[in-house]
């Protein structure tokens, strides 16, 4: 089985102002899409409206949307693992100008729409934060799309930090038949690393998939900054960041279902482990952020 059709390295479907352009198509699936813009100080780029609803999600940096005769100021962050931020939601079919005025990293996690939603600007305040399992995994979790108010047609979208050393996406999950407790959701996972120590070499994380029940899938990789996995099926998990090197991952969500929900299962080999954490503290090294 090539398990390379699943990773899509940094800089592989990079053009002119994008850093990553992952398309459905370029996924092999139907729904989840991503963008990655690379603004250069005072650069604009156009972003026409297609069948995708996206956010304007800054990574580092801020900026600022014009849409519909409107224009929106972004706030930002400095980096991903300094701070949460404000957003737009753009809808289907609708064009817009990203500027900054200072450069920026700007992700645009999208999903192919069915419906049609207003504009909507979100503050960082809307953002659901928490923290998750306990121990070595422990990690925090940031929701965009995922879990508050925002109202979207297919997209889900959170973020995910992982001290240095520890398991995240664990215990082993999945989310690809349509049951009570299940949704087909297929799923994308952006990375980043926090440099180590001045001098230190890049870091790293690991990431695994594995057959679910009627799905073959085979994906053991390391991962670095810019670097995507697809994951159409399968239990994935764990994400493993590597000692030293604390680990950052977006995660991005779609499928056909219509009440834009998520809901998974785990390996139920591997369930048991969450009982554990009732025994376990969080991880002294979390939250990583401000959280709501």
């Amino acid at each position: 089985m090539n398990e390379n059709k699943y990773i899509v390295r940094s800089g592989e479907t990079a053009h002119d102002s994008y850093a990553t352009d992952l398309s459905p198509a370029r996924a092999g699936w139907e729904w989840s899409s991503l963008r990655v813009l690379d603004l250069a100080p005072e650069q604009g780029v156009e972003v026409p409206g297609g069948e995708a609803e996206f956010l304007v999600l800054p990574l580092a940096g801020g900026c600022t949307v014009e849409v519909c005769d409107r224009s929106y100021d972004i706030a930002g962050r400095a980096s991903v693992f300094t701070d949460i931020t404000d957003y737009l939601y753009i809808p289907r079919t609708t064009d817009i100008r990203v500027t900054s005025e200072d450069g920026a990293r700007i992700a645009l996690p999208g999903a192919k729409a069915t419906k049609d939603l207003p504009v909507r600007y979100c503050g960082r305040d809307e953002v659901g934060t928490g923290l998750r399992g306990a121990g070595p995994s422990s990690r925090q979790v940031n929701n965009y799309a995922l879990g508050n108010d925002l109202e979207t047609s297919h997209l889900l979208a959170c973020e995910v930090l992982t001290p240095g050393g520890n398991w995240s996406s664990y215990p082993p999950h999945k989310h690809d038949v349509h049951s009570d407790v299940e949704r087909v959701l297929e799923e994308i996972y952006y990375y980043e690393i926090r440099p180590g120590d001045e001098g230190a070499a890049e870091g790293f994380a690991l990431q695994r998939i594995y057959p679910s029940p009627g799905h073959e899938i085979d994906v053991c990789t390391e991962v670095r900054s810019g670097d995507i996995v697809v994951m159409p099926h399968g239990y994935h998990g764990p994400s493993v960041a590597a000692p030293g090197y604390d680990l950052y991952y977006l995660n991005v969500m779609a499928g056909p279902a219509e009440d834009s929900i998520w809901l998974m299962t785990d390996d139920p080999r591997h369930t048991w482990i969450r009982r554990s954490w009732e025994h376990e503290q969080v991880d002294p090294r979390l939250p990583m952020t401000p959280m709501n």
